[in-house]
């Protein structure tokens, strides 16, 4: 589902699981050609059960820049913040994502989309 998100906001016109018969490729294809949007059926139900993405935009920045294991400090000096500023955003991220610690908020932001 973060993946279809993902690709949706792209601006990708078609996606389908990567083991869809070849009949239901060329189909979608020849939609596509049609001008419309092919969407696994069973993909976008889960996408929509996800919901939207909590996290704001900075949120998001912050946790993009933690996920290669930088300190509060080095985070706060790459982004022009506060080191109190990188760490309410990194905490309130975490907290939104039901995360026990940024590595696993990065995970689970990932898994979904949203980063």
């Amino acid at each position: 589902p973060g993946y279809l998100r993902s690709a949706m906001e792209a601006g990708a016109a078609a996606f389908l699981v990567k083991d869809a018969p070849a009949a239901q490729l060329a189909d979608a294809v020849r939609r596509v050609l049609a001008g419309e949007r092919v969407i696994d059926p069973t993909l976008a139900a889960a996408a929509l059960a996800e919901g939207a993405n909590p996290l704001t935009d900075r949120e998001r920045e912050v946790l993009r820049a933690a996920a290669d294991g930088a300190t509060n400090a080095e985070l706060a000096a790459a982004l022009h913040l506060s080191q109190g500023t990188v760490r309410n955003y990194l905490s309130t991220a975490i907290q939104k994502l039901a995360a026990r610690n940024r590595a696993e908020a990065v995970t689970v932001a990932r898994e979904k989309g949203w980063l």
